[in-house]
């Protein structure tokens, strides 16, 4: 990615030549469109964090606008996540792992991009913001995904089932462990929890997006990563295989919370689903202990591992929200191969996906820049503000990619990396 993690510069021409963190000489040339179409989803990504963070609260059985909303709501950083592990692919190797000193150096870059993360993320946990930003979550996924870079597509993909299926559970079962008076003590001893409020427990099990359920999403990233996506055949597979998790994980949910009786047990302890505005509400994308988030909105009651709502954390949560990013990925990079006219009109759009990093820090110093406001989110969050944003990355990366080519941020962590060169 050129994105948030990787700030590799997305090739404009079908047959680049091989730059540092991309694909090496010895792999396929990538056709144009199907790095494009990773661009374009993670714009999408960018505006779907936008709609969140400073867009109207939605109204159940609104109109199309609410509908997108919804939409948004846990899926856009799940498709971020998703698009974090493609990224690594492009350091680590993307149909061909590197190995020896290549191997060493893709390593250390991605190593040295999850410290600056880790600051940075820690930086804006710091503020008003608090535990709703992603990045120091990113820098910890990035680490424990080191391990993994070298393993083939379908060793990834069992590996991101097999986290889906397992590890909702899991934590399910050490959240229920764990009493307030451990989480203080551990957080004592953590010198990131006492700096930015948002420690190591936040990060891997706690915080708004917890390393243990959410690798599901980095890990299908990777293995997207490394599967030939200009194929007919991949795409036909991808075509099945999106839209299949999307009726399993939200239709299957669906369907057994109400021959269960769990949906009305859930809806009772849930008074966000009574008032829409309490989903807005600063207090529950914290990130603190009160409102452990993989269990999350439905806090210890079991039943929450049976739903598939934002960030429940859930099995049918990680599956539907991977359906959703997979099936977003695949028609992006479809419409851009097949319709020339898109991908050219699209260009100011998918200038936003080259400098999510750029646009997402700088997107949170603006809400806090705000005068008057509570930080996550605004008190004017409304249509016109999401409106506002939108427009606004728009025309900065527009502008800025016409004379640059990389975003302010991404050359800044661009030019981090390469310490990795010095690495034997």
């Amino acid at each position: 990615m050129t994105e948030i993690e990787s700030a590799e510069k997305t090739p404009r021409r079908p047959s680049p030549s091989p730059s540092p963190g991309s694909a090496t000489a010895t792999e396929r040339p990538a056709p144009m469109a199907r790095l494009v179409g990773v661009d374009l989803a993670r714009a999408l990504a960018v505006f779907g964090m936008f709609a969140v963070h400073v867009g109207p609260a939605p109204t159940p059985g609104g109109g199309v606008g609410d509908w997108f909303l919804e939409l948004a709501s846990g899926r856009a950083s799940a498709l971020f996540a998703t698009l974090a592990g493609f990224s690594l692919m492009l350091i680590a190797g993307r149909f061909e792992p590197k190995s020896g000193l290549a191997g060493r150096q893709a390593k250390a870059r991605i190593v040295i991009r999850a410290v600056i993360l880790l600051v940075v993320g820690s930086a804006l946990a710091m503020t008003n913001f608090g535990g709703a930003g992603i990045l120091n979550f990113y820098a910890l996924y990035f680490l424990l995904a080191l391990p993994l870079l070298r393993l083939r597509a379908r060793t990834l993909a069992i590996t991101a089932v097999t986290l889906a299926v397992v590890t909702p559970q899991v934590a399910y079962v050490i959240r229920a462990l764990l009493t307030e008076s451990i989480v203080h003590s551990i957080d004592s001893y953590d010198p990131i929890a006492r700096i930015s409020g948002v420690g190591v427990l936040d990060l891997l099990l706690t915080g708004l997006y917890p390393a243990i359920t959410w690798m599901t999403f980095v890990v299908t990233g990777m293995t997207l990563g490394r599967l030939d996506l200009s194929s007919r055949a991949v795409q036909r597979r991808l075509a099945v295989v999106g839209p299949a998790l999307i009726a399993f994980g939200y239709g299957v949910s669906w369907l057994v919370l109400r021959l269960t009786g769990g949906a009305q047990k859930l809806m009772a302890g849930m008074p966000a689903m009574k008032d829409p505005g309490a989903m807005k509400d600063p207090g529950m994308a914290s990130g603190s202990f009160d409102a452990p988030v993989g269990g999350g909105l439905w806090g210890p009651d079991a039943w929450g591992l049976l739903a598939a709502e934002p960030h429940s954390g859930s099995t049918f949560d990680l599956i539907g929200s991977l359906g959703i990013a997979i099936t977003v990925l695949l028609c992006l990079t479809v419409a851009l191969d097949r319709l020339s006219w898109l991908r050219r009109s699209a260009t100011p759009i998918i200038a936003v996906g080259t400098m999510s990093l750029t646009l997402y820090v700088g997107h949170i110093l603006v809400i806090l820049a705000l005068p008057g406001e509570a930080a996550t989110p605004p008190q004017s969050a409304s249509a016109a503000l999401l409106l506002c944003f939108i427009v606004g990355a728009t025309v900065f990366a527009a502008v800025w990619s016409r004379f640059f080519r990389r975003g302010p941020l991404e050359y800044l962590l661009n030019g981090a990396t390469r310490l990795a060169r010095s690495v034997r």
